[in-house]
């Protein structure tokens, strides 16, 4: 499926089995790039970026269905600071909640997505028959929960990816170690520098 978010009809007509498209469980654990990040986003500006308001992300944050990785609020007067994949995860699931999924379906889905560390976060599609979240990381496993007769919905996390490297490229970012306000950054600069960095 192509769309970002886009509704049609079939569902997974058997149990996930094997290494096809499973339910999306697990419980929380750090994320593997954490600490890795060098800017974070403030809380004004992962909700620009997301579509999401203050209130949302102040109560997701104090429920721990998102909470900001690179700096977690320590009181008055200290600025939560988001990582680029955490604004990512708080667009899908503005998405989910749109599209009429349980809160507490959601939550099992970022537990899963934290546990795993976020890896190939970007190629990965999350499908929904509105009481279960599933994660496919291949077209047939998509195709699979699409046989049947219910409605389906799926979130391309590579559109949500872009759309949000796009949005946080146009709002000011913040270096880690020394503050500085960088204005226009590119998310997607310091992630394939990262990349590479890795890769040699």
């Amino acid at each position: 499926m192509s769309s970002g978010d886009g509704r049609a009809g079939g569902s997974h007509g058997r149990a996930p089995v094997g290494s096809g498209p499973y339910p999306l469980h697990g419980s929380p654990a750090v994320d593997a790039s954490a600490g890795a990040d060098t800017v974070g986003y403030r809380g004004p500006t992962a909700c620009a970026a997301a579509g999401i308001t203050y209130r949302q992300l102040d109560y997701w944050a104090r429920t721990g269905l998102v909470e900001p990785s690179v700096r977690p609020a320590y009181g008055s007067g200290t600025q939560r600071l988001y990582s680029f994949r955490d604004v990512v995860v708080l667009k899908i699931v503005k998405r989910f909640l749109d599209t009429g999924v349980a809160l507490q379906n959601i939550r099992a889905a970022v537990q899963h997505l934290r546990a795993r560390g976020f890896q190939d976060l970007e190629r990965m599609t999350l499908m929904s028959d509105g009481a279960t979240v599933y994660e496919c990381s291949s077209p047939d496993e998509v195709v699979d929960l699409l046989q049947g007769g219910q409605g389906v919905f799926g979130i391309a996390v590579g559109v949500v990816w872009r759309d949000v490297e796009a949005a946080l490229s146009q709002l000011h970012g913040e270096r880690v170690d020394t503050g500085e306000t960088l204005i226009g950054h590119n998310p997607g600069d310091e992630l394939a520098r990262r990349r590479r960095d890795r890769a040699v």
